[in-house]
């Protein structure tokens, strides 16, 4: 009993490090430099958000299409757009497994939570 709640233990960690741990070694990248960079760029946001903010250049495979569609990014140096650090995590793990080098990464909708964030901070209750 107590082996298969160490292995059940073992299975759940593993699945919330390979989801929520960060990835070491990666270099971010501002939205703002992103088009000035000629590295192939892989945007892994739902459909509709990369409809509604396009990513110039960009080649969108979402997340949940990637184990499918691989094969059609080019296997050079890529970047990856994410809408959340779940997304990128998830994405980059996976496109290391397959043989490509990721080199940096953006996420689009950092600047709204830090936005809200910013607002809770402003009013005061004194």
């Amino acid at each position: 009993m107590v082996i298969v709640m160490f292995g059940l233990l073992i299975v759940v960690g593993y699945l919330i490090t390979i989801r929520n741990f960060p990835i070491l070694g990666l270099n971010y990248i501002d939205k703002k430099e992103l088009d000035l960079t000629t590295l192939i760029k892989v945007d892994v946001r739902d459909y509709n958000e990369s409809y509604k903010n396009p990513v110039k250049g960009s080649i969108n495979v979402p997340v949940a299409y990637l184990k499918r569609y691989y094969m059609e990014i080019p296997s050079e140096n890529l970047i990856v757009v994410a809408s959340n650090r779940l997304e990128k995590n998830v994405g980059i793990r996976f496109l290391r497994t397959k043989g490509f080098k990721v080199v940096g990464y953006t996420i689009t909708n950092e600047e709204k939570t830090v936005l809200k964030e910013n607002q809770l901070n402003k009013e005061s209750y004194c």
